[in-house]
């Protein structure tokens, strides 16, 4: 019983994870073409993505040769805590 809680858990968590790596390639995308600003759209993708690139940027120099490496190093980021946690998870439910 306790192993399905945790797998489905498990679950929902990858789902919103992919779902956000989703969003940061979307915003990703979108800073390429410079959409308007007052679009409610890029505004949710904005503040959805920004508090995770501030952080990224804080931590390190993610501008290179006037490229912005911040999406690329959070999209890496969180695929390692995916791995990560599918791991775990899937220790816990085996044993």
């Amino acid at each position: 019983m306790m192993a399905g809680i945790v797998s489905g858990l498990g679950g929902i968590v990858h789902s919103l994870l992919t779902a956000y790596i989703w969003i940061v390639i979307i915003g990703a995308l979108l800073s390429w073409v410079r959409p308007d600003p007052y679009n409610p759209i890029v505004q949710i993708i904005h503040r959805l993505t920004e508090p995770a690139y501030a952080l990224i940027r804080r931590m390190m120099p993610t501008v290179f040769n006037g490229l912005d490496l911040a999406p690329i190093i959070l999209i890496v980021s969180l695929n390692i805590i995916d791995v990560i946690l599918i791991n775990i998870i899937n220790a816990m439910v085996i044993s």
